[in-house]
């Protein structure tokens, strides 16, 4: 169950809800019952679409790559093989084929599959724990973040779904593995999105699953190294 299943229609679940179906981290019987509400459910669908709009310049950050040589020889034999071997085919050809239509819309989706898929799975392979997603809620707190971390670019990227410091205060992140003290990875940037360095000692722990922890703390962050206002947001970082 997610975060999002966890906290509700009252705590912006949908909205959640629509940011973890579009960023491809929901358990599959949770993506078939959200791909259903999109198809059906006019303000689900929406929230979808506006996060996809949202996440958009986050694959703007990756270069394109072009298909392999091989993804087009698979298409046209599952497209023509069968139909040059068939030299005693109906007149007509395959065009007036309901199967070739068939055929020619399922080798369109893989290949679009395939394109999309490709700079996730192409050299250079990046290990386990490379990029991690993590939905950062806590009870009785309207502050929500999604937060990604990418160990290519030792960063944190935060997407603020709810929520607001008030004046003279600030959000500030934090790192938190098992029973240690919180590690500070400093003040959020204030905005809808942000993008955080992440330093080499957190880096590795980041790596291992750790938790992240959004805390509200005096304008500037905290003057302890601790946290030492309420923590508004939490969650577990988990792999894509």
């Amino acid at each position: 169950m997610t975060l999002a299943e966890d906290n509700g229609p009252e705590r912006g679940g949908d909205d959640l809800l629509a940011a973890e179906y579009v960023l491809g981290v929901l358990a599959a019987d949770d993506r078939q019952i959200a791909s259903r509400r999109v198809d059906t459910e006019a303000a689900f669908a929406r929230l979808v679409d506006a996060w996809e709009v949202h996440f958009a310049p986050m694959a703007a950050t990756y270069a394109a790559v072009e298909p392999p040589a091989s993804v087009k020889v698979a298409i046209d034999r599952r497209l023509f093989a069968s139909s040059a071997s068939n030299s005693t085919a109906p007149s007509g050809g395959p065009w007036r084929s309901l199967a070739f239509w068939r055929g020619l819309a399922a080798a369109a989706i893989a290949a679009l599959a395939v394109y999309i898929a490709l700079p996730y799975v192409n050299p250079p392979v990046q290990p386990p724990g490379t990029r991690l997603v993590a939905s950062l809620a806590a009870d009785n707190s309207n502050v929500k973040y999604l937060a990604v971390y990418d160990a290519a670019r030792h960063e944190v990227g935060l997407s603020l779904v709810s929520g607001d410091h008030g004046a003279g205060k600030d959000f500030e992140l934090w790192m938190i593995e098992g029973k240690n003290a919180p590690v500070s990875m400093g003040v959020i940037p204030t905005g809808q999105t942000a993008r955080m360095a992440v330093t080499p000692a957190v880096q590795q722990k980041l790596a291992q699953g750790a938790v992240l922890a959004v805390s509200l703390e005096p304008s500037g962050g905290s003057p302890t190294g601790q946290p030492t206002g309420p923590v508004v947001a939490a969650g577990d970082l988990k792999g894509i």
